[in-house]
This record gives structure tokens, C-alpha cells and sequence, in this order.
């Protein structure tokens, strides 16, 4: 594969280049983003050179407009070389694409013992539900090292979104009713910033996403303890869920942005904020339309505590 040095450097300097990959599927992608550019770049120059010589050299130098120029006739071997090299181009820069698709998604490397993590995308969030039960809200906590299948999705009452995350891999369409299955595996630790990659409504901007991949041993002690946690009530995810689902339209502090402001008298009765949750009201689509009982308990002990002043009674 040609290393286009010249061009990694300007791209580089526009912030035109891919994030540094970290897992393999994403080298693959950087791989064939350069090596497309390269051969654009090409494409790009071979057209652009000749122009500006012909713009320059074919130019009326001062002759009336009803006056032709000088006539260029034809030439078959150019004619021929500027039919096959273009074809010649595509069947390369094809071939390498279909040899590199394969790895892209890694699913021929997914076992049934792999961690399976389920991904929807809702009007405005990602909801993440692993294995063993435990919920998380925009951002996905993974293991160094490890291959992580992602189940993307969306529920058949919402819209179509698309899961990014650069660094460790592809866009992947949450689209209603159906799932997609994609997978990677880190490389080293740290937080890993995506988005939303489809218009999704109003919000869509906020519908962000990130993965933090921690060490192994810290992820397997992490996904036991907060199981407990939300089990028991104990754990944070009714204010994951309040910045997720509800600060991006109601405000950090309640006070309304393209939604109304809470109420103490609002918050303080979980039977009809449950009610709004998951059916919606107005424009508010059904943003809680699955959740079982232990994430609505969660959400409105939250609220009560946050915005009434009253304890959450957990």
C-alpha cells in the first residue's frame, strides 16, 4: 500500500484525518481511508495539471470571440490510456476495499461466550443493557483486550439513529425493529468520544456517545458491583438516566429548554411521571416506552430527591 506522507501531513494540518484508531476495526477504516485519499489525490492532479496548462496555453490572447482557436485533433493511444488507467484505478482501489471489509465489524471472530452488550437508540440517548442486567446510560464501559459484540438497535415506535464511536470502530444504524450486530476490541484504556451519526430530531446534536474501556479485572468487578447496586436501589442510574433522557430538552437544573421546566408537584408523583416516561406528551416522544420498574424507580427517586426536596425512600 502507497504511504502518502505529503498528504497525511496536510490533512493532518486541516484536521481532515480519521481519530487514532484502537481496535482493529478501526485500523482497517484509517487503512482505507488512506489509501482512497491516495488515490483521489491522484485522480485530483491528473485532471486539475492538465486543465490549468490548457486554460493557460488555449487562452484567446486577445483574439475576437467569433475567431476559433487552434484545433487539437484527436489522439487514439491518449484516448485509450485515459479509458483503462481510471478503470485500472477503481479494480485496485475495489479490490483493496473488499479485502479489508471482512475485519471491519469482526463478527467472524464473535463466540457465544463473547460479552454481548445491547445497544438503543432513542430520542435522545443510548440506553446499554449488558448481560447480566446492569443499565447505562450514553456511556459504554468495556475491557481492555477483550472482544465486545454490540447489539444495535432501536424500538419500533422511534426513528432511525446511528452508532459512531471513531476510535473503535464503524457507523452502525440503530433502525426500529431491526439489530445490527458489530463488534471490537480495545486496545488500551481510555475514553472514546462518538455521535449520533443520523438526523434524529431536534436533539439530535446532544445524542452523544462514548466508550471507556477499562482494564479487565476493573471491568468484571465494576459490572458485579453495579448489578448490586441497581438491584438494591443504591446505584446512580437515576441521574444517568436524568442527564441522559431528560437534561438534553427539561436542563441540568429543571428549568426547561425546548421542554417545560419540573415542578415539585410534578416530580413528587411517580405514578404520572412514569405515565409521561413511557408514553410520551405532546411533542415528548416515549422516552422510557420498555423500562422496567427498576429503572422507573430509579428515574423518579432521582427526581423526587433532586427537584422536591423529599427523599427518594431507597
Amino acid at each position: 500500500m502507497p504511504e502518502p506522507v505529503a498528504l497525511a501531513v496536510l490533512f493532518a494540518a486541516t484536521g481532515l484525518t480519521p481519530v487514532k484508531p484502537d481496535s482493529p476495526n478501526a485500523e482497517r477504516i484509517e487503512d482505507l481511508y488512506w489509501f482512497v485519499a491516495f488515490w483521489s489525490a491522484i485522480v485530483l492532479l491528473a485532471v486539475a495539471v492538465p486543465l490549468v496548462i490548457f486554460i493557460v496555453r488555449y487562452r484567446n490572447r486577445g483574439r475576437d470571440r467569433t475567431i476559433e482557436g487552434p484545433q487539437v485533433h484527436g489522439s487514439t493511444r491518449l484516448e485509450i490510456a485515459w479509458t483503462l488507467v481510471p478503470v485500472a484505478i477503481l479494480v485496485i482501489v475495489a479490490g483493496f476495499t473488499f479485502y479489508k471489509l471482512p475485519g471491519i465489524t469482526l463478527e467472524d471472530q464473535a463466540k457465544a461466550s463473547d460479552l454481548r452488550v445491547h445497544i438503543e437508540g432513542r430520542q435522545f440517548y443510548w440506553q446499554y443493557r449488558y448481560p447480566n442486567g446492569v443499565i447505562a446510560i450514553d456511556k459504554l464501559r468495556a475491557p481492555q483486550g477483550r472482544l465486545v459484540v454490540l447489539e444495535i438497535t432501536a424500538p419500533a415506535s422511534d426513528v432511525i439513529h446511528s452508532y459512531w464511536v471513531p476510535a473503535v470502530g464503524g457507523k452502525f444504524d440503530a433502525i426500529p425493529g431491526k439489530t445490527t450486530e458489530t463488534a471490537f476490541k480495545a486496545k488500551r484504556t481510555g475514553t472514546f468520544e462518538g455521535q449520533c451519526a443520523e438526523f434524529c430530531g431536534i436533539q439530535h446534536a446532544k445524542m452523544l456517545a462514548s466508550i471507556e474501556v477499562v482494564s479487565a479485572a476493573e471491568f468484571d468487578s465494576w459490572l458485579q458491583e453495579e448489578a448490586t447496586k441497581q438491584e438494591s436501589g443504591d446505584s446512580n442510574l437515576g441521574e444517568l438516566e436524568f442527564t441522559g433522557a431528560c437534561a438534553k430538552c427539561h436542563g441540568m437544573n429543571g428549568q426547561g429548554l425546548i421542554g417545560p421546566a419540573f415542578t415539585g408537584a410534578l416530580v413528587s408523583d411517580a405514578k404520572s411521571v412514569a405515565q409521561i416516561v413511557r408514553n410520551g406528551r405532546g411533542k415528548m416522544p416515549a422516552i422510557g416506552e420498555e423500562w422496567d420498574d427498576r429503572q422507573m424507580n430509579a428515574l423518579t427517586g432521582y427526581l423526587k430527591q433532586r427537584f422536591s426536596g423529599e427523599s427518594s425512600g431507597r
